[in-house]
């Protein structure tokens, strides 16, 4: 059932926008994929107690690539590397290679005691403290999390290898009907660290929590016979079959023929590549954003000069102790955000008193069917519908309006007590021909989002019309500065300009104040 399960799971995420995507680089074909991490990985002979790695083996054709599971139980990112564990790892890799790093479970623990002194210091800070460590009796130079996934980081890029950082395996622990979402913020702190140190990230404990909370408590608890952190042999295996899905979303990714039948036959998890940002601290409030392009861009890093709104509104609002989770995704409509799993995956990581901005149009006026993107919506907010032959997909599909599909995400937020507010997709740069101002458009995305937003009296940002004034009010020389290409996506200080004027929309939701500016150079 688990397989049927996670293939069900995935399945939506496989068909993807090419605009985002480039795949002309060569893919990996590493003589090795090594992991370094602790009991969730490591390989036992007990089938109630197993680790993520040893099952993961069997998807990889073992005449074509080795995987070397060199996890082991009780291990922090510290002691992996104080106990020599690393070292005889970094001893072992070879050009090419892969070296899956996941710690975190057991990095919270004491950092001085005569047990286990493992802990490090929290974050991913320069800090440090200086010890005698009671178990060893030696004296010892103690850091934080960060330090270490960042020494073994060098390490395998110095010998020419390819690193790629993982977050926590999932525990059994319930709020109610949800499952906990990764130990601390070591989830964060290694997404944080894949973004500075420039290496992949595999997000695997927001999808196995996914997958988990479709099973129910009691399907869970079968798959945790022995605590709520350690599974058997089934719940390993769930593990590893999303950190191959995930796997096969890498750019570039690993070459096809690395895969058994098994692994060929996982579905890839396509967007592994952007590093989609996740929950900072469970412990806050977040704002979400979910979009298109124009919210965040591509990768997310600016390329070609472009970036989306998204990444810096909460800049303008003084980095308050509030999460900011942009979500969006390019390419993508209000149908395919949805029927692509996107807006599942960024719901389920939603809490009650949440927000989350809704902004689509840009690309719900595309082909309803084509063999390229097939993303369209039905014009306007009505409730016809269409059923189609999914050229793209191969899939049978009922496709709605755009009013529909904002009318669901809506209902859906509210189900779970998060606050929709629905945003007008920003303008593009297009001016009138007898005046210096932008062109506005006219019964179309911006007044169907407006109407949605009305009826269902849900919160209202009118960032077509609020854009476009102030685009009018700088006029046509200092707007082409706030662009990245010729007409639809926003350079940063043009992103930063949009973030602002939401930013003075969204504060009073927040009972926050908007600061003055907030420079380019700074960002």
């Amino acid at each position: 059932m688990k397989s049927t399960l996670i293939k069900a799971l995935m399945l939506p995420l496989l068909f993807i926008s090419g605009a985002c995507l480039s795949k002309d680089e060569a893919p990996l074909t590493p003589s090795a994929i090594f992991i370094a991490g602790d009991s969730t990985a490591a390989s036992y002979t007990n089938a109630d107690h197993q680790g993520w790695g040893e099952p993961f083996k069997a998807y990889f054709d073992a005449d074509k690539v080795t995987v070397d599971n060199r996890a082991r139980g009780g291990r922090s990112s510290r002691t992996f590397i104080t106990e020599g564990l690393w070292q005889a790892l970094i001893d072992d890799v070879r050009p090419g290679d892969v070296v899956i790093i996941q710690f975190g479970h057991n990095d919270g623990s004491p950092v001085n005691d005569d047990r286990r002194a493992r802990g490090t210091l929290p974050g991913i800070g320069s800090d440090h403290i200086d010890i005698v460590n009671q178990l060893t009796g030696k004296q010892e130079r103690v850091f934080s999390f960060g330090h270490y996934i960042r020494q073994m980081v060098a390490e395998v890029k110095a010998k020419q290898a390819v690193p790629v950082l993982a977050s926590l395996s999932v525990r059994n622990l319930w709020q109610e009907h949800r499952i906990e979402r990764g130990s601390g913020q070591y989830g964060y702190w290694m997404y944080q660290l894949a973004w500075e140190l420039g290496t992949p990230y595999i997000d695997l404990t927001n999808a196995a929590a996914d997958a988990l909370e479709l099973l129910g408590k009691e399907g869970v608890a079968a798959l945790y016979p022995k605590d709520h952190t350690h599974y058997h042999n089934e719940g390993a295996d769930l593990h590893a079959q999303l950190m191959v899905s995930a796997l096969k979303g890498l750019r570039p990714s690993l070459d096809n023929t690395v895969y058994s039948d098994k692994g060929r036959a996982v579905t890839p998890y396509d967007w592994t590549f952007v590093r989609l940002p996740v929950v900072p601290d469970v412990h806050r409030r977040s704002v979400f954003m979910v979009g298109d392009s124009t919210v965040r861009n591509g990768w997310g890093d600016g390329r070609d000069g472009q970036w989306g709104w998204g990444d810096f509104v909460d800049d303008w609002l003084g980095n308050p102790p509030v999460n900011f989770v942009n979500r969006a995704v390019g390419g993508l409509s209000s149908r395919t955000f949805i029927t692509q799993g996107h807006w599942l995956r960024a719901l389920n990581m939603m809490k009650p008193g949440d927000i989350v901005l809704i902004q689509f149009g840009h690309n719900d006026a595309g082909a309803l069917n084509d063999d390229s993107r097939a993303r369209g919506t039905i014009k306007g907010i009505g409730y016809e519908q269409v059923d189609i032959d999914n050229m793209l997909t191969g899939e049978r599909e009922t496709v709605y309006t755009y009013g529909s599909y904002l009318r669901q995400m809506i209902g859906e937020a509210r189900a779970r007590g998060v606050i929709p507010v629905i945003c007008s997709p920003v303008p593009r740069k297009v001016w009138l021909d007898d005046a210096p101002r932008i062109a506005r458009a006219e019964n179309s995305y911006p007044q169907w989002a407006a109407q949605v937003a009305r009826q269902s009296q849900t919160s209202f940002i009118d960032l077509h019309t609020l854009v476009a004034a102030r685009y009018d009010e700088l006029g046509p020389q200092r707007v082409d500065a706030m662009f990245g290409d010729e007409r639809t996506h926003t350079s940063k200080a043009g992103a930063i300009d949009t973030a602002g004027i939401v930013a003075q929309q969204l504060a009073p939701m927040l009972g926050l104040a908007v600061v003055d500016s907030v420079a380019v150079e700074d960002k």
